[in-house]
């Protein structure tokens, strides 16, 4: 019954721009502190405080417009937006409602192997309000002003998404997109972006719109994709017995996988917007918008592309290791040192990527040098370490950033190669293991690997290998 219908999606995506001061005073943006301990008279309202455009915002929300496509307003202003709230301290915010920055863009997403254009309808700048904290032990709520004023970008998409997948690939390509420009950190968890989803659902085949929600409260791409498929089910739901859509502002809450009423859109309060009459308007003359393309970095689509062409390394490795600009700036700085680059791929596909999942971190959150890991690559290329110990010695360089050079002498950590040495051990493994030398000359040559592993526990893992297969193959052959 549920494929009758076709959901229309629109997302409202706010991202908290990455600047060190707030859009219009110089307080400091960074996360945390002690409540208001991060504010001034201009980002708390006080009366007769006046507002300073800080151009870092207005050269970050132009670089996010030119690589969505977009059109830059030549000429934009700020606007009022009324409304009382214990968390916005002036009871209005300034923000764009008439001349946003940037218009009319849109990225390409690729879901399953179908690509489309999703159409971004404006890109507007605007300040953050405060955060409300809920004491329920004491029934009070306390404020906190730190993120009053943090600088941010609205991204408004067209309706053009019909699926939870369609969403979480337009947001993916935007948030990378961001981060590659260096704009925002975008991560969800801490706020920095957020998205609210605009749902409606129609039968298939028809032009009209239904009735949409808004829904809010969104931290993390899976709570987005449950919260689509569950708002798309309650609608579809109340249309087929014969009740209509309200259009509101959801709450979701993930816990409970169920959203529920904030507050009703048809009347929703005017906002009363009017131009800001503390800022005048902004005049972007051609040279800056030249300066920014010029300075606009390579992006993942065109770092991909390189990739596969200069490095030679497979499309699945390059899809993996662009999809961080952390981890691609890793790889390049390495590759650079003079790591051979599929060597330097492989130790960020593998090892990289099973540390990443075995402590629950993200590739952004990658600390350690590309220097070490280059140090780490040769050690092995020159037989100082085998393959067993590099991956010891990496874990280190993951958690601790170690000098691995340093770390393998102070360790004993050097490869065995003296054939004196291996052969002594060798001789006691194959008499500890005459079946596994009776299987071998019975011709199973699977016992030989056995025999080598033996003989590596023995040597704590410090044994070249090859040279220990070599001394093997001799005696069980005399």
């Amino acid at each position: 019954m549920m494929a009758q219908y076709e959901t229309v999606i629109g997302l409202e995506v706010h991202v908290e721009l990455a600047t060190k001061t707030k859009i219009f005073c110089g307080c400091s943006t960074a996360f945390g502190g002690a409540p208001n301990s991060h504010t001034c008279p201009v980002c708390t309202g006080l009366p007769g405080s006046l507002p300073v455009l800080n151009k870092q915002v207005v050269e970050y929300a132009m670089a996010v417009g030119l690589a969505t496509n977009c059109q830059i307003n030549q000429y934009c202003k700020f606007d009022r937006k009324n409304y009382f709230y214990p968390d916005n301290p002036q009871n209005y915010q300034i923000s764009q409602l008439y001349y946003p920055i940037c218009h009319d863009g849109g990225i390409k997403i690729d879901v399953n192997g179908q690509k489309k254009i999703v159409r971004i309808h404006e890109i507007h700048m605007e300040e953050d309000a405060g955060k409300l904290v809920h004491d329920e032990w004491e029934d009070v709520s306390l404020v906190d002003y730190n993120r009053s004023g943090v600088p941010l970008i609205e991204i408004v998409s067209e309706p053009d998404m019909r699926s939870a997948d369609e969403v979480i690939a337009y947001l993916e390509k935007l948030r990378l997109i961001i981060q590659y420009l260096g704009a925002s950190d975008c991560k969800l968890q801490e706020g920095s972006m957020r998205a609210d989803v605009n749902l409606s659902v129609r039968p298939v085949g028809a032009e009209k719109f239904g009735t949409r929600t808004e829904m809010k409260n969104l931290n993390s791409f899976k709570a987005i994709a449950r919260a689509i498929e569950s708002e798309r089910a309650r609608q579809i739901e109340l249309i087929e017995e014969g009740k209509s859509v309200v259009q509101e502002t959801r709450r979701w809450d993930d816990n409970k996988e169920y959203s529920y009423p904030m507050r009703s859109k048809e009347d929703a309060q005017d906002y009363r917007y009017f131009p800001e009459p503390d800022l005048p308007p902004l005049q972007i003359p051609d040279e800056w918008i030249e300066r920014l393309k010029s300075a606009q970095p390579e992006l993942r689509d065109e770092k991909m592309a390189r990739y596969k062409e200069e490095y030679e390394i497979p499309d699945y490795d390059a899809d993996i290791i662009t999809g961080s600009k952390r981890m691609a700036d890793i790889f390049e700085q390495t590759v650079a040192l003079g790591a051979a680059p599929k060597k330097v791929s492989n130790w960020l596909m593998t090892e990289t990527m099973r540390l990443l999942k075995e402590q629950m971190m993200d590739p952004d959150e990658l600390d350690f040098s590309p220097k070490h890991l280059a140090m780490l690559i040769a050690l092995v290329e020159k037989k100082t370490i085998n393959q067993t110990i590099a991956k010891e010695v990496f874990e280190k360089i993951f958690a601790d950033d170690i000098e691995p050079e340093s770390y393998v002498k102070e360790h004993g950590l050097g490869m065995v190669s003296d054939t004196d040495a291996l052969q002594k051990t060798v001789e006691e493994v194959i008499a500890a293991n005459p079946q596994s030398v009776a299987d071998y000359k019975a011709g199973k040559q699977k016992a030989i690997g056995f025999l080598v592993g033996q003989t590596m526990k023995v040597m704590k893992g410090k044994a070249n290998p090859t040279a220990v297969n070599e001394i093997l193959v001799k005696l069980l052959n005399e």
